[in-house]
């Protein structure tokens, strides 16, 4: 740390991203990126003609891609936000709707802390109940600004709509942020709502289920006057946040929105094989609705396994707060990878057996 950094950053705690380790080749399991390509109209649409445009700046307007967006997802354009990355959207959603407080639960996704602390903003942080679900009613009459992920993370347990609704409705005066990352693994999306509530923010990724998590492409739906809230904070910053080959590759990606979710459900059919392939090994694993699992073990504990698998060329994220350091977050990757972690968690628990 520098002496020219402004006294009120001195303390944060900067958000700590997933490890994108060099120094072998890994089974990626740690990041919940997808294990397939994007699709070939993507990789098509990059070609190099769009190279050489690249001397160009982009579309401040993203407007091709929120026009398709819009075309996909049943909304007006004015209804989209385009980001570089969804992390974009919860950054000027902190900025532009939480002054007054914000409410999120205690065990989520990490970012959510970061900026708080990062514009000085009240934070509370709710407890999960004991088994590790969000209880809506935790954030009726908040009085303050809702961010919750559904489904959330690192657990993968999702809460119905109709909760998310009643959370909404409790609190008018205040914007509801539904993170809806994982939604397209096994959950209900809160996007319906948006036509009936001028509170409801709901933000989504082209990360997980569409493949892009190099691209850093995100985009969110809710009434067009919080939408345009978010484009003046867009445009007070940086109004070319999104790169030309990224708003290429997220139009081309809505045109194979089938591709998409074929991929999405062979990810639950490969994570229903790897929740029960472990449970057979003593694991409890969360019900999950996501691309991932949250799995615990009373043979051997979170870091020591996670440590175990790095070792042996097999990545899973492990996270340090007492409530969880027992659990390890497990991406699902392709049906061969999860065979292969099996087999070693296997291999790790008999080898512990014998020690």
């Amino acid at each position: 740390m520098s002496r020219f950094l402004a006294e009120q950053y001195q303390p944060l705690v900067a958000y700590t991203p997933g490890e994108q380790p060099t120094n072998m080749k890994y089974i990626k399991l740690n990041t919940n990126e997808s294990p397939f390509p994007p699709s070939p109209e993507v990789v098509r649409a990059i070609g190099n003609e769009s190279v050489r445009e690249l001397r160009l700046y982009s579309d401040p307007t993203a407007g091709k891609l929120r026009k398709k967006i819009a075309e996909q997802y049943g909304v007006k354009a004015s209804n989209v936000f385009v980001s570089n990355g969804s992390d974009e959207i919860l950054n000027f959603s902190f900025m532009a709707f939480c002054r007054h407080g914000v409410a999120f639960p205690s065990i989520s996704y990490g970012f959510y802390s970061v900026y708080a602390d990062l514009y000085g903003i009240d934070s509370k942080k709710i407890d999960l109940t004991d088994d590790f679900r969000v209880d809506y009613r935790d954030y009726l009459n908040v009085g303050r600004a809702v961010v919750i992920a559904n489904p959330n993370a690192p657990t993968g347990i999702a809460i119905s709509v109709d909760k998310i609704e009643e959370i909404v409705k409790s609190n008018p005066d205040h914007v509801v942020l539904i993170d809806e990352a994982y939604v397209d693994f096994g959950a209900e999306s809160a996007l319906p709502l948006i036509e009936k509530y001028d509170n409801l923010l709901v933000v989504r990724t082209f990360s997980k289920s569409y493949s892009l998590a190099g691209a850093r492409l995100g985009f969110a739906f809710g009434n067009s006057e919080l939408i345009a809230d978010l484009e003046k904070i867009k445009y007070s910053t940086n109004p070319y946040n999104v790169n030309r080959l990224s708003l290429l590759a997220g139009a081309a990606a809505m045109d194979e929105k089938d591709y998409y979710m074929q991929n999405c459900r062979k990810i639950q059919e490969n994570r229903a094989y790897t929740t029960k392939a472990l449970e057979d090994l003593g694991f409890f694993v969360l019900p999950s609705s996501t691309n991932f699992i949250f799995a615990k073990s009373e043979k051997i504990g979170g870091e020591a396994l996670y440590l175990e698998l790095k070792a042996r060329g097999i990545l899973v994220r492990h996270f340090t707060a007492e409530l969880i350091k027992d659990y390890n977050r497990i991406t699902i990757g392709t049906m061969e990878e999860m065979q292969t972690l099996v087999a070693t968690v296997k291999e790790i628990l008999t080898e512990q057996k014998r020690g």
